[in-house]
């Protein structure tokens, strides 16, 4: 059971703007718990209305998958998000590593992405992205 649904989920993001939404219901609970540093989302029509938006406005976006520890009921995947937006690095490909933690029954109720938002995002907006590279060095030192 826990295999199906992890390869159903690895499966339908390993190219986001592929994926059907429409049939997010075989993959998510009705009350499905989305988390991201961003956002958190409850329940499976406004996670497709958020899927939507976000697809909407990317022009690539692909998962490559790292490792994963798996239990009966929940796992923790990590991955590689390739993705390439207008508004981010001037167009150019983007790779971010993160891991989903997902729980899961018959489908999966909870789903948390857990990555650096400056690596996704601040890094590659003009200015901001200067200081945020500029701050993690010197808080690597």
């Amino acid at each position: 059971m826990s295999s199906d649904i992890i390869k159903l989920f690895k499966d339908s993001y390993r190219d986001m703007l592929a994926m059907d939404l429409s049939q997010l219901d075989q993959l998510y609970a009705d009350n499905i718990v989305f988390k991201d540093p961003v956002h958190e989302i409850r329940g499976l029509i406004a996670l497709q209305d958020y899927m939507a938006a976000m697809c909407a406005n990317t022009q690539a976006c692909q998962f490559e998958y790292l490792d994963q520890v798996v239990t009966d009921q929940s796992a923790y995947i990590k991955w590689n998000m390739h993705f390439r937006h207008p508004k981010l690095g001037g167009g150019k490909l983007i790779t971010v590593r993160g891991v989903s933690q997902i729980q899961f029954a018959e489908r999966i109720y909870y789903h948390e992405d857990i990555y650096d938002m400056g690596e996704m995002v601040y890094e590659h907006v003009p200015l901001v992205g200067g200081l945020t590279r500029w701050l993690k060095a010197r808080l690597a030192d």
